[in-house]
């Protein structure tokens, strides 16, 4: 039956959160011994689910040798144990390495699927920043893929977090062994092109990039970070993070995946020289004018509308299906947790789902706070042939 894998995805989600517990109670039995010369000799965690991949996702290649292999987790474990660490933008220390910053989970991620991650010539990757209209685009291109397979009635963004229907990469080649289970031929990732799996780049699949006004996506993920609670942290550090020091931090590059302007100009740059393989968008534009920039990416995808699906006004359904006053009112989007990363962090699903507005930062960012963000835009794009249409009357 097409897209079956979708009724087995809350199977592999509870499998997927209790290797997250086991994890991250590792996590803590390691930083609570650091420094005493006591150690405990953890076997390898590995899941003993079978495999359900129908030879139409990706897969991880050598996936068992690999995780089995401790030299391997050592090996990641010492790249990042090397990298100059400072705080940033996010729950936890930030590591550089090769230019950007990272949390250590999503640096092992990455790691881990630059070694060994296979994709499928059918795949389309889904690529954003943090907080760029990431839920958006990934409600949008799935509902267009889907569409044919589910009545309007019985799509499973009615009931599932847009970020379960189209998983992260570096999260499920970090925590998944087996081959990932895609009957919807999507993956997101927050990852720079320059940090692509080099297979990816190779197999041809396409990929989809979405980028927003450099001052609503530091409001947006201030927000944001606020809102995690760490488990093994004092959430309250969190919610004393000022605007004012988050902001020095954004503009210093010290955010999750940052700097921003490097993250986009490496996707820039891929769509010119490839832009039948990368289709680059701005959030602003996706608003101003959904309809038309839906059709760009289902024919984009491959997933083009019919004429007679255009008179039915199936793009109109789409777009309305997928628009924040629809999702951010769903119950699913209400209520409920998300472990992000590990089980260190758990973030209401609510919380991927504030205003969706432009120009937001209007309400949050003083005059000199943002033409000092479109300064520093306009340095780092220029000569790109890339530019943001923003205004900076506060």
């Amino acid at each position: 039956m097409p897209f079956l894998g979708l009724a087995k995805l809350e199977i592999g989600r509870i499998i997927l959160h209790l290797y997250t517990m086991a994890m991250g109670h590792d996590q803590i039995i390691e930083q609570k011994l650091s420094g005493s010369g006591l150690t405990l000799h953890f076997l390898p965690i590995e899941f003993s689910s079978s495999k359900m991949n129908q030879n139409h996702g990706p897969t991880c290649s050598g996936q068992e040798e690999y995780w089995s292999d401790p030299k391997t987790h050592e090996k990641y474990k010492e790249i990042i144990s090397t990298t100059p660490q400072r705080k940033g933008i996010w729950v936890a220390d930030l590591h550089q390495h090769e230019g950007f910053w990272w949390s250590a989970y999503s640096l092992k991620g990455v790691l881990r699927a630059q070694d060994h991650f296979m994709p499928q010539p059918n795949n389309v990757i889904l690529s954003s920043a943090p907080k760029s209209g990431t839920t958006w685009l990934k409600a949008l291109s799935f509902a267009v893929m889907t569409r044919s397979h589910f009545d309007e009635p019985a799509s499973p963004l009615l009931t599932r977090l847009a970020h379960d229907c189209v998983p992260f990469l570096e999260s499920e080649v970090r925590s998944n062994p087996q081959n990932l289970d895609l009957d919807v031929p999507l993956l997101a990732t927050h990852i720079p092109y320059t940090f692509l799996p080099k297979s990816i780049i190779d197999s041809g699949c396409k990929i989809v990039y979405i980028c927003r006004d450099p001052k609503d996506v530091f409001v947006s993920l201030w927000h944001f970070v606020r809102k995690m609670n760490p488990k093994a942290m004092d959430a309250s550090a969190l919610e004393d993070l000022h605007l004012e020091d988050a902001f020095e931090f954004f503009c210093e590059g010290f955010s999750s995946f940052g700097p921003y302007w490097d993250h986009v100009l490496g996707y820039w740059r891929a769509s010119l020289e490839s832009p039948e393989k990368v289709l680059f968008l701005k959030y602003e534009d996706l608003k101003n004018d959904t309809i038309s920039w839906v059709k760009k990416l289902a024919q984009f995808m491959g997933y083009p509308f019919s004429s007679d699906e255009e008179q039915k006004g199936m793009v109109h359904k789409i777009v309305n299906l997928c628009s924040f006053e629809n999702l951010s009112s769903l119950e699913v989007n209400k209520s409920g947790i998300t472990q992000v990363g590990t089980n260190f962090v758990s973030l209401k699903n609510s919380s991927f789902f504030r205003k969706g507005e432009v120009g937001d930062w209007k309400n949050h960012l003083k005059l000199e706070m943002a033409m000092r963000l479109d300064q520093i835009t306009e340095q780092k794009l220029k000569g790109s042939g890339l530019t943001f249409h923003f205004s900076s009357n506060a």
